[in-house]
């Protein structure tokens, strides 16, 4: 194009997500210019607060994907459903509960003058996203496939969740916390 950005061709295979259509892009003599240094845009506290933002598009997700499982135990009484239900309603109350807290944290020194937002926003999202993994894995256990082989709305929400939840990287996000728990001095 006129822009010397081209999109990929084929790029984007996403089965979840698949309305983001967020190929691959080349870029051909296109004008740049630093506007920071290294690292300096993840680590303003901005970046920060957005990644939580992100855990509480996940959040919402999961609350959709846990619908499934609603309307499957108000269908016909099973305990192994219901006990599903009752767990995933408690960890999806402690999810709501940790954003709405940080929020708070976030309104109360949105440039981050005390220096949290990044642990805020680490532990924030770990945990959002265990959560919501297992709301995952327990609709699923719970219902079966039928939701996702009958209800394309349920189907294409429990893909989207799941792509989705990949901007969170497990074990190497988790080992990040960890290390800035375990030695703050190295993050300055």
């Amino acid at each position: 194009t006129d822009t010397g950005c081209e999109p990929v061709p084929g790029t984007w295979q996403a089965i979840g997500m698949a309305g983001s259509d967020t190929p691959d892009v080349t870029f051909s003599e296109v004008p740049a210019a630093a506007v920071g240094g290294v690292e300096s845009y993840v680590r303003r506290p901005g970046f920060q607060h957005g990644g939580i933002g992100v855990a509480a598009c996940w959040y919402g997700g999961a609350l959709a994907v846990a619908g499934a499982l609603r309307r499957a135990a108000e269908r016909h009484a099973d305990p192994h459903t219901d006990a599903h239900l009752g767990a995933v309603d408690a960890q999806l109350q402690a999810a709501g509960t940790v954003l709405r807290q940080a929020a708070v944290e976030i309104d109360g020194d949105p440039l981050d003058t005390r220096g949290g937002a990044r642990t805020r926003g680490m532990r924030v999202r770990a945990f959002v996203e265990s959560v919501c993994a297992d709301v995952l894995t327990r609709v699923g256990r719970a219902t079966g496939a039928g939701p996702l082989c009958h209800d394309p709305r349920h189907a294409r929400t429990a893909a989207d969740l799941a792509v989705y939840l990949r901007q969170h990287h497990g074990e190497r996000d988790l080992a990040a916390l960890g290390a800035l728990l375990a030695r703050p001095e190295a993050e300055r």
